[in-house]
């Protein structure tokens, strides 16, 4: 019996049925057709939550800015109306002044004296007259000149004219007299009014912004994860 080591018909060592073709070009390690198993493309960047939080600080800002304009719009009511209310000249005690009066502009007689001076005030004789009576609060204005004036009497007319009005001083002592306006009341509730609604809208706004950009977001996140499922 003999054995035949050299190459057979099918192909030596070579498995049968598989003879690499001379001309077949080499595949490199990890080329596709083998198997190996790829990365994929790198995940970007996670998208971005709507709306931003830049709308409640906005929102919140916008309160504080409020608060302030609360504060001047009050302040410049209030000067202006004691402004207004001041008398814009005077006259000494003993004379005799003309002056309109109109009975929408609430006139009034002020007096800027030492206190305790006693004084008394009317409509000259022969005129057109009205009626002077005592205010019910006390009230003080400054006019643009620095004089403190103290409202002395409120002034009643039945129509709108021009009326002599004279003071004069009892007793020792000096004053000077001038016709004013009364204080009007609804300036300074909305003066105040401004001061109270003003912060209160700037707060309820900022509130507001705050609860709806909060549900947004929130319910921003929750499509983004389920999207990423």
């Amino acid at each position: 019996m003999s054995h035949n080591f050299g190459n057979s018909a099918g192909g030596g060592f070579g498995a049968p049925g598989h003879t690499p073709s001379p001309h077949a070009p080499a595949q490199p390690y990890g080329a596709p057709g083998y198997g190996q198993p790829g990365y994929g493309v790198p995940a970007g960047p996670p998208p971005k939550v709507k709306p931003s939080i830049g709308w409640i600080v906005g929102a919140w800002l916008l309160a504080f800015v409020s608060i302030g304009a609360g504060i001047l719009v009050f302040i410049g009511g209030i000067f202006g109306t004691v402004t207004d209310a001041a008398p814009t000249s005077s006259f000494n005690s003993g004379e005799f002044v003309k002056v309109k009066l109109d009975p929408a502009g609430s006139p009034a007689i002020y007096v800027s004296a030492e206190e305790g001076t006693r004084f008394e005030c009317g409509f000259q004789q022969g005129t057109p007259e009205g009626a002077l009576t005592q205010p019910t609060v006390q009230t003080t204005v400054t006019g643009d000149d620095g004089i403190a004036w103290e409202q002395a009497f409120r002034v009643g007319v039945d129509q709108a004219g021009e009326y002599t009005i004279g003071c004069a001083v009892q007793g020792e002592g000096q004053a000077r007299f001038g016709v004013g306006k009364e204080l009007a009341a609804d300036s300074i509730v909305g003066g105040t009014a401004g001061l109270v609604l003003i912060p209160a809208f700037g707060f309820l706004l900022a509130v507001i912004v705050t609860i709806v950009v909060l549900v947004k977001r929130s319910r921003a996140r929750k499509r983004i994860a389920a999207g990423a499922w």
